[in-house]
């Protein structure tokens, strides 16, 4: 039985650059990149030392708070550097690749003779398990937590986000199994969301969902939300369609599948299209000979919510997306691009400018320039129309910005992550990085109430 659900608040950015239905193979990056750094609140415990030999699946390190949460090597090879930077904390480990791309034999069942426990511990050996997430807190799941279901979105709607339809339409059986191996977790409490006509809408075991509406509908947030909501002592966990297939070919095959499809996007990618890569791989490698100017911005994610890196690092753990739009460090003559300017080419959520009477299809050519410097924060009711939520924003993001546990509390800080405010922060004129204030109150309330 499917359930419809309208998300009636949010904002479609409308960026050119958007991936071609087109599918490269490129060969594994020389390097690979597995840094501790990409998940949040983790003490790393190393397990190798520089100069090993390691295979794909191989425990490269663990979680110094959870030893049972391990992280596995994305490439067989040899680790070439631990990476350290103040007080010796490890924020990368280089992988230097080689041409045989081996893989550690785990030892698998038939999914309908495993058990909850044997299913935990394949997915905490295998190294799987860092891509399920938690809410409430939006980290890597605590194993030893009973959650009260598992939440998975078949869709991104954040600009210029993949296709996952077209991503997987050849992958359906590993969805299924990677499905059906999260409902022995979960004991049938699996939440799939999907658009109408998905494919996914076929996948048996799961509760499915209709979505409707705007981003941030894809977010597995507003989904939590509308579907059950997380309240203080409860616990959901969520997990990627992309790492679901991963898991249904461990299930399958008894080996990590380290490789995945992102969508190479952005206005000043000369040819969009979609790669298969390894995880962690090297920005230059993704994007060789594939950039139009100089002077851009290289995103690990989508706009609203990616990493800045530089062409010389690597794509982050959590990301299936990368995108290169024009940095916005140049002046605008204030009489054309500037404030005084008509607006022909900016694209706005209010009918600031005439380009709200242009037809839905257009798209625009974006910056990263903020147009203007941090403001007072006040009350303008601009957040409430993208935030689709039945939370008040703006009094969450004051509450988290003044350590104000007790408010946080009552304006449901448990249900949310930073990447739920991310058009919020997109739309307010007050410039403030609320993202990183969510993260802040997140934090606060992880040491002070969990």
């Amino acid at each position: 039985m499917s359930n419809t659900i309208s998300i009636r608040k949010g904002l479609d950015i409308r960026l050119v650059g958007e991936a071609t239905k087109e599918i490269k193979e490129i060969p594994v990056s020389k390097t690979v990149c597995l840094s501790p750094i990409d998940f949040h609140g983790l003490i790393p415990k190393m397990v190798v030392k520089e100069g090993a030999s390691v295979q794909v699946g191989d425990t490269i390190f663990y979680d110094k708070k959870n030893e049972k949460i391990k992280f596995v090597s994305p490439a067989s090879g040899t680790v070439k550097q631990i990476v350290r930077a103040e007080k010796r904390r490890i924020v990368q480990i280089i992988i230097e690749s080689d041409s045989k791309q081996t893989c550690k034999k785990f030892e698998v069942k038939k999914i309908a003779d495993t058990s909850k426990e044997e299913m935990l511990d394949l997915l905490l050996e295998s190294g799987i398990w860092p891509s399920m997430k938690q809410r409430p807190l939006d980290v890597i799941a605590d194993p030893s937590k009973d959650p009260k279901g598992i939440f998975v979105s078949s869709f991104d709607s954040s600009p210029l986000a993949p296709d996952y339809s077209f991503v997987l339409s050849e992958k359906m059986e590993q969805v299924q199994m990677g499905l059906n191996a999260l409902n022995v977790l979960a004991e049938g409490k699996v939440h799939l969301s999907s658009r109408n006509n998905s494919e996914f809408s076929k996948m048996q075991n799961v509760s499915h969902h209709t979505i409707n509406g705007m981003h941030p509908a894809g977010n597995i947030g507003t989904q939590i939300h509308h579907i059950d909501p997380v309240n203080k002592g409860e616990f959901v966990w969520c997990m990627n369609i992309q790492d679901v297939v991963a898991l249904g070919k461990l299930m399958e095959t008894g080996t990590v599948d380290a490789k995945k499809c992102i969508a190479i996007t952005g206005s000043e990618v000369s040819t969009p299209a979609y790669m298969n890569i390894h995880s962690g791989s090297l920005m230059s490698d993704i994007l060789k000979d594939n950039v139009i100017g100089q002077n851009v911005r290289y995103i690990s994610g989508n706009v609203l919510t990616g990493d800045q890196k530089s062409i010389d690092e690597y794509i982050s753990y959590y990301h299936n997306q990368v995108t290169v739009i024009p940095e916005g460090n140049e002046y605008k003559f204030f009489l054309t691009t500037g404030w005084l300017g008509l607006g022909f080419d900016k694209f706005s959520n209010s009918r600031l400018f005439p380009t709200f009477l242009l037809p839905k299809s257009k798209k625009f050519k974006l910056d990263t320039n903020t147009n203007g410097e941090e403001r007072a924060f006040v009350v303008t009711g601009e957040l409430e129309r993208v935030f689709p939520f039945d939370i008040l924003p703006m009094h969450l993001a004051k509450a988290a910005i003044t350590d104000d546990i007790d408010g946080m509390e009552n304006l449901g800080i448990y249900e949310v992550a930073p990447e739920d405010f991310a058009l919020c922060e997109y739309v307010c004129t007050t410039k403030i990085n609320i993202q990183e204030k969510i993260r802040q109150g997140l934090d606060l309330i992880a040491s002070e109430c969990m």
